[in-house]
């Protein structure tokens, strides 16, 4: 893939696309193809094999079609598996049939097991029961991958998937109904503050642990992966380091500068009890995460807080 390659984002208003879109721009690719539910739905094959065979492009990007937290999985999981099983299969389909030389899939770090052996590794998938409250989701990215290595192994084709640890940053979703833990509690600890309030509540027991990766590192990550020749169908990437949620509330108190108190609610779900990625393979390759937590938060937050009132993106299809 060189700067002048035509590279399809599909996804490209989630978190994931919105930073790899700035990423490749910065690094002076200046042939993107974005890809919204505006100019093409990816639901109907026909409309998306002619997609691609009009834009023709060399390298395609599968950013998160449609996630969310928690809440979104308890709340919408026929929406969560179906959009995305009928979106990406019709993609990938369409990237082999238009000959696209290379591809990564974002699958998510729900596909491992709900009791996987810590850190996580590539080849534990499809070893044990999913978590519940995610399993839709997770079963949706789980067929992404293998989709991926069934073209690999009959077609040859060069279709990777990617595991990312839980995303943040810059270009968030904010809605508490719908969002992820860190731009949830950044939005919660920031009401609180601006209203004086005495007290945040956050969902589940503190206890559980988890893996988050700064998006601006993960588009970084996912651009040095395409560009690598050693082809690995399975890939992790993150940052190897896990901090329970506790400390993580903590940590964007502090970041906020709220005052008052934490409250944890026991009777809502805390998902697995640890989420961490065995990082080897990418860190073998050459490519470590550079921002830490603290770090990733404060310019999470401080975009929160230049955007319009805080803007809030809508649990709405980011294709």
């Amino acid at each position: 893939m060189n700067r002048k390659s035509k590279i399809l984002i599909a996804g490209y208003r989630s978190l994931i696309g919105l930073n790899l879109v700035q990423h490749l721009k910065k690094k002076g690719f200046v042939n993107l193809i974005l890809a919204d539910s505006s100019k093409i739905d990816f639901t109907n094959p026909k409309d998306a094999f002619s997609f691609f065979k009009k834009k023709r492009p060399d390298n395609c990007f599968i950013a998160p079609i449609q996630e969310g937290g928690i809440g979104a999985n308890l709340a919408y999981p026929a929406e969560l598996i179906y959009r995305n099983l009928a979106i990406q299969t019709n993609i990938i389909h369409s990237a082999w049939k238009a000959k696209v030389k290379k591809l990564i899939f974002f699958a998510s770090s729900c596909v491992y097991p709900a009791d996987c052996h810590q850190p996580m590794k590539e080849e534990y998938l499809l070893k044990g029961p999913l978590e519940p409250t995610n399993e839709p989701y997770a079963v949706a990215k789980i067929a992404g991958i293998k989709l991926c290595q069934a073209y690999n192994r009959q077609y040859g084709t060069r279709f990777i998937s990617v595991i990312p640890a839980t995303v943040y940053g810059p270009n968030d979703n904010f809605d508490l109904k719908t969002s992820h833990v860190i731009s949830a509690l950044l939005r919660k600890f920031h009401e609180a503050k601006v209203k004086n309030k005495s007290s945040v509540t956050i969902w589940g027991s503190g206890r559980p642990r988890r893996e988050f990766i700064y998006a601006q590192d993960l588009a970084e990550a996912s651009l040095f992966v395409m560009q690598h020749n050693n082809l690995v169908e399975l890939i992790n990437i993150g940052t190897g380091v896990d901090i329970s949620i506790r400390k993580l509330a903590e940590l964007v108190k502090r970041v906020v500068g709220f005052r008052g108190e934490l409250k944890f609610d026991i009777h809502k779900p805390d998902g697995v009890r640890r989420k961490v990625l065995d990082v080897s393979w990418l860190s073998l390759l050459g490519w470590k995460a550079k921002t830490d937590l603290l770090s990733g938060l404060k310019h999470t937050y401080s975009w929160y807080l230049s955007s319009t009132s805080g803007r809030v993106r809508s649990k709405g299809s980011i294709l």
